[in-house]
């Protein structure tokens, strides 16, 4: 049920931009022969005619579009007579004022733009609208609560000193105020992660060779070789970016290899070993070095602060905590908190939109963690049904300000390639040729079909992964 609102929801959101195009284009007197509800995907439904536009409904949902008259064909006017009257109102003289192609440039930047102005207009009402009448918006940050200790530890929390009611402050001296940044600390700070920090490698391949003054680098099978101690690795430390989510974590270190991984779960832990192959000193060194990044987490208690070192996760990459998490929300109540705080919740989610666009574009997120509509409906059916419907309209504003953006992005096939176009002829004072203009934009059309067959296969694979 939940996901079905979702769906209702984004549905609104294309139907709105795509109103803004109609009503764009009927202030400057274009004619509009048709308005597509969803895309010409499967079955399809004649609504009704008002004035020239014929209203469609398509069983495909997700999609919408604005058909405006196209000029005569020299060769086809014979054949007029010979088609209905609603085929000879999708054609007009070449000269007709009603052709979008004899407007000023101005009015069609507007026309094009419409859609996008729409978007971002009802983006504005929507959050408006959820501040009014919840009384509050969210302050993008959570109070993480310790609730009690888990059956299957994971972490020597249990034993540090930390007890229930505690509130999580800092980790490694950076602010926590979301279960993202607890559980990315967790996750990244465990037990063998493949990859082994350059120092403690070489720190390992000096006590090696001096527990081990007899042997070179290469060392036969079945030789006995006396190991040093354990020791943890430096302390995970990231950017503000990586922990917001706006940027891709990369692992820094040496990769190990498929022989230095088995070996490494051979020898943790143990003060002498017989290999089972032959190996080098180095590929023993790079082995001992994987081994854990320590937590130093700091904890609210009474409104104090208490710092717990040395927390050390297993292999599981989980704490063994569980939590009581409380979402921290801004008070609404005056018009003018309602203004001030809607323009700046707008503001730092668009902002950080903008930044996570500017990350894919720049290589820093891989384009496999692109998700589209089928992760946005099950994604905002899950918050609508744990959250209630507060975030769930909240949602739907930050995909309507998100459909703004990306369509407003200079590509052919776009509102804003179409606008790029429209500012070269502007400048140049040349209008592009009609036909070359049409394939560069079916080119890049198709090229955002495969995108879009590309994303509903990370959605899928994720839902089937239960990533999402």
């Amino acid at each position: 049920m939940n996901q079905l609102i979702m769906i209702i929801l984004i549905s609104i959101l294309v139907l709105v931009h795509e109103i803004g195009h109609f009503i764009a284009a009927r202030i400057f007197k274009v004619r509009v022969t048709r308005f597509g509800i969803g895309m010409p995907i499967g079955p399809s439904w004649k609504l009704f005619k008002w004035n020239n536009t014929v209203f469609y409904l398509h069983a495909f949902l997700f999609g919408g579009y604005v058909s405006f008259a196209e000029p005569e064909k020299q060769e086809k006017e014979d054949e007029t007579n010979n088609t209905n009257t609603e085929s000879n109102e999708e054609f007009l003289p070449v000269d007709s004022p009603e052709l979008y192609e004899n407007k000023t440039i101005m009015q069609k930047l507007i026309i094009v733009s419409a859609g996008v102005i729409m978007n971002i207009v009802f983006a504005i009402l929507l959050v408006m609208f959820a501040a009014t009448y919840f009384h509050k918006l969210p302050a993008s940050m959570q109070n993480i609560y310790v609730d009690s200790f888990s059956d299957k530890i994971t972490s020597n929390i249990n034993q540090s000193g930390i007890i229930k009611g505690d509130k999580f402050s800092k980790i490694n001296n950076q602010k926590i105020n979301s279960l993202y940044q607890l559980t990315f600390f967790a996750k990244n700070s465990k037990l063998f992660d493949d990859y082994a920090q350059e120092n403690l490698v070489n720190e390992n391949l000096k006590a090696l060779k001096e527990l081990n003054p007899n042997l070179t680098n290469e060392i036969k099978e079945n030789t006995t070789i006396k190991l040093p101690t354990p020791k943890a690795e430096n302390p995970l430390k990231v950017n503000e970016n990586v922990l917001k989510g706006l940027e891709k974590y990369k692992k820094d270190g040496i990769e190990l290899t498929k022989n230095q991984i088995d070996l490494r779960n051979e020898l943790y832990n143990k003060k002498t070993y017989k290999l089972k192959t032959p190996s080098t000193l180095n590929d023993v060194a790079t082995a001992l070095s994987d081994t854990y990044k320590p937590l130093s987490i700091t904890i609210l208690r009474n409104n104090k602060e208490f710092t717990f070192n040395n927390i050390i996760v297993e292999k599981q990459g989980m704490l063994g905590v569980l939590l009581k998490i409380e979402d921290v929300y801004t008070e609404t109540k005056t018009p003018k908190q309602i203004i001030i705080k809607s323009i700046d919740y707008l503001y730092t989610t668009t902002t950080t939109m903008l930044y996570s666009l500017w990350q894919l574009i720049t290589g820093k997120v891989s384009a496999s963690d692109m998700h589209g509509v089928i992760a946005v409906v099950k994604v905002g059916g899950d918050i609508i049904a744990s959250k209630g419907m507060l975030n769930g309209i909240l949602l739907t504003a930050m995909i309507s300000i998100n459909l703004a953006i990306m369509n407003f992005l200079p590509i052919p096939a776009l509102d804003g390639g179409h606008v790029m176009f429209l500012l070269i002829e502007k400048f140049t004072g040349k209008k592009p040729d009609r036909e070359f203009s049409e394939k560069i934009n079916n080119f890049f059309f198709m090229l955002l079909i495969i995108l879009m067959i590309s994303i509903c296969y990370n959605d899928i694979f994720a839902l089937i992964t239960k990533k999402l």
